[in-house]
């Protein structure tokens, strides 16, 4: 089992800090699941070729270890947790929670589980579990399932590391993910950080039984300012949680609420804007100008909530800045659009002015490379079937100070 590590080696107070510490989950049979009749359901725009989609993501977690970051990956630190009672008896709880099951049937789920070694058990809650692989199964709800329906749903978003947990300084926010496919993904990354050595004594800043909140709408500007979209997937309510939890834990002094599009192709605020510098952002040009931000603070519990600004006019304000330096998706309104959907601002910066992105995105990356960002380019053809890019697959536990 992995050893015990320091709170202090865990540590995000912004975007663009040198990366040493980060949490990947490398897809697995969970893709194998999808099939035109559920990928709707969970998620996902098209069928992945799974085995190319690990290829893929082995690349990236060697891109990122060949810059000196250390990877940590979900499935193995689940099974670590895992060997702990506490943490099999709530993973087993959060499995057989649903409704649909029925008294009769969630007591054979529930005995199937227990009857699972950590390995197997964590592949389980990862991949699901199908009507037809519960040989024991039997009673009226499960006699009138599909062979092919699930019992256990499979988690293929977990892919998206950035949007059930997001650190912000020594603490972590395990997130309320809005899509019900997708929320018991924070139930196993809360397991691993309640269960497993290496984060003990960490304590969370925020959990999944609170407003829902996605890490893929939180934004470290600089170290005290966050940015957090509110749109399809965090509510005004989560940014307002979260805005109380941070500011009073003494995490941040000013979170801006960023208002985006309720739609697919902007789902969350690093679908349309990324840092790859302390003072530049790589922005969707039909909203560098549009977006507004609405600045919050918090004075004797009580939050002050100021006018709608322009949202670059309110971060620059808020980070000390003259301006926040703006680049552009795309060169044209229609490459722009595509490489927007591809995307083109969902990169991850590894150190300042560097950073991965998607290979396809062509015009983006070589705007980047004009403005002096280094690219290092990766190929997502399978991985962005879930809609996410380098940053929406990447938990970063530890960055370096700016």
């Amino acid at each position: 089992m992995t050893a015990a590590k320091t709170a202090h080696e865990h540590r995000v107070t912004s975007e663009v800090g040198r990366l040493r510490t980060v949490l990947l989950h490398r897809p697995g049979a969970e893709l194998k699941r999808l099939t035109p009749r559920n990928s709707d359901k969970l998620l996902f725009d098209a069928i992945p070729w799974a085995g190319r989609a690990q290829e893929e993501h082995d690349a990236f977690a060697e891109a990122l270890r060949s810059r000196g970051v250390e990877v940590l990956y979900v499935t193995e630190l689940l099974q670590d947790a895992l060997e702990y009672e506490a943490a099999r008896e709530q993973a087993i709880a959060d499995a057989i929670v649903d409704l649909r099951l029925g008294d009769q049937l969630r007591r054979v789920v529930e005995d199937h589980l227990r009857g699972l070694d950590p390995e197997n058990l964590a592949h389980t809650l990862i991949a699901g579990l199908a009507h037809e692989e519960l040989k024991a199964g039997h009673g009226l709800v499960y006699r009138l399932m599909d062979e092919q329906d699930f019992i256990v749903d499979p988690l293929p978003g977990l892919l998206f590391t950035r949007d059930n947990s997001t650190w912000i300084g020594d603490r972590v926010a395990v997130t309320s993910l809005a899509m019900e496919a997708r929320r018991r993904e924070s139930a196993l990354t809360g397991l691993v950080y309640a269960h497993h050595p290496r984060f003990a004594g960490v304590e969370p800043v925020y959990t999944p039984s609170l407003e829902h909140l996605e890490g893929g709408d939180v934004l470290l500007l600089r170290p005290g300012v966050i940015a957090v979209g509110t749109g399809e997937r965090t509510t005004p309510a989560g940014v307002e949680r979260l805005a109380r939890q941070v500011i009073g834990a003494g995490l941040a002094r000013t979170v801006l609420a960023v208002p985006i599009a309720q739609e697919r192709a902007t789902m969350h605020l690093d679908t349309v804007c990324t840092m790859v510098d302390v003072d530049t952002v790589v922005m969707y040009p039909p909203v560098a100008h549009s977006l507004t931000a609405y600045t919050v603070t918090l004075d004797d519990g009580h939050l002050n909530v100021a006018e709608p600004r322009p949202f670059l006019q309110a971060a620059a304000d808020a980070m000390g800045l003259d301006r926040l330096k703006v680049i552009d998706t795309g060169l044209d309104p229609v490459t722009a659009e595509r490489e927007q959907w591809d995307d083109g601002n969902n990169t991850l910066a590894v150190a300042p002015r560097l950073c991965v992105a998607y290979e396809r995105n062509i015009e983006t990356n070589a705007q980047l490379e004009a403005s002096g960002i280094e690219v290092i380019r990766i190929s997502g053809s399978e991985l962005g079937t879930g809609r996410g890019g380098p940053r929406c697959m990447s938990c970063p536990i530890l960055r370096e100070e700016i």
